[in-house]
């Protein structure tokens, strides 16, 4: 088989397993509504926590962190024996993220990313997986904002690919996850701004009944 079709093939798994949607499936598994109809909408860990089952945002993120990291190992240790390229591991770490932020699944409307971003990493290279998680843990149990943390993970994520001198190619695929994590994450740096971002395991206030009819 041509490199260049086995890459085409892996790329194309690699976002059909980034469009699996673990919130989905944590939240069918408990028995919870779907994600995407309270909190942020988003099918993603930190929502799914925002229904009080912390067992279910565990399975969310511990699925969305081993897809993200599956689809790079199996790329790294085993594309590349059939011809793929360095070049090819990293469009497949591109893919697997893409496809949780865009899945074919749930018609292009996806999580936020940063689970997966996360696996992604740790297969890219364990310190930059780790360095860069360290700096979420950092934000998120201090200031208790996922979202800034996120954001604070993606710009450092870049800087420790370079520190550790890391190959260009995988430098440049973490600086487009990085960038795409950044844009994904626009509503919520708004709402940071203004004071209105909700912190972690804060649950959205039920709407007010409506009012009883005037006799």
């Amino acid at each position: 088989m041509p490199p260049s079709l086995i890459s085409l093939l892996v790329v194309i798994a690699a976002y059909l397993l980034g469009s699996v949607s673990f919130a989905l499936i944590a939240s069918r598994l408990f028995g919870l509504a779907d994600p995407r109809t309270y909190g942020s909408k988003n099918p993603g860990a930190t929502n799914v926590l925002r229904s009080g089952h912390r067992g279910a945002a565990i399975v969310t993120l511990l699925g969305d962190v081993c897809k993200g990291w599956l689809a790079v190992f199996l790329a790294k240790h085993y594309a590349t024996d059939w011809g793929a390229s360095a070049l090819t591991v990293g469009l497949v770490a591109v893919a697997v993220f893409l496809g949780h932020l865009f899945p074919i699944f749930l018609k292009f409307k996806g999580g936020k990313g940063v689970a997966t971003a996360a696996g992604v990493l740790l297969a890219i290279d364990p310190w930059l997986g780790l360095a860069t998680l360290a700096t979420w843990l950092l934000i998120a149990l201090t200031l208790r904002y996922s979202s800034l943390a996120a954001l604070a993970a993606a710009v450092a994520a870049p800087i420790y690919a370079l520190l550790l001198s890391l190959d260009p190619v995988m430098v440049f695929t973490v600086g487009v996850i990085a960038v795409a994590l950044i844009g994904k994450h626009r509503a919520n740096l708004q709402r940071l701004i203004t004071g209105n971002e909700p912190k972690i395991g804060a649950r959205k206030k039920p709407p007010p009944s409506p009012a009883p009819p005037v006799q």
